[in-house]
């Protein structure tokens, strides 16, 4: 009985550690590409920082979760989680127009642009999710 519970373990193994390779290369592209450092600004004290970081960690992490349990393969998901990558890519720069000057405010830690460019991240994510069902 044991043993049949264990049988679907190597593929858990496989999709975990590509989940954190995902999430990994999520953090270090996203933070490469906006222009303050969101670590950094943590370590600080920024709550504005974090808001904004871990909301986008949380939109790219629904079609991550979605390409796991959707994919054909390891390959598969891999692919869907760089298309999810790039979309917040593309949300970080869309969520800019309408507000002046975000990164500036959200590295000076005012919290409505961090809550706003958070919650767009994770709503975008969840559509990206929600699209990944094939």
């Amino acid at each position: 009985m044991v043993l049949q519970s264990l049988a679907g373990l190597p593929a858990f193994l496989v999709y975990f550690c590509t989940a954190i390779v995902a999430v990994v290369s999520y953090l270090f592209v996203y933070t490469h590409v906006t222009p303050y450092n969101e670590l950094d600004e943590i370590r600080a004290n920024n709550p504005a920082a974090a808001i904004a970081l871990g909301l986008s960690l949380l939109g790219f992490s629904l079609p991550l979760i979605s390409a796991i349990a959707h994919s054909a393969n390891v390959w598969d998901c891999m692919i869907w989680s760089l298309i999810a990558l790039i979309v917040q890519i593309i949300v970080f720069f869309i969520v800019r127009i309408p507000v002046p000057n975000l990164p500036q405010r959200i590295a000076d830690g005012e919290l409505a642009p961090a809550i706003w460019l958070g919650l767009a991240s994770l709503a975008f994510g969840a559509i990206n999710a929600a699209c990944m069902i094939y």
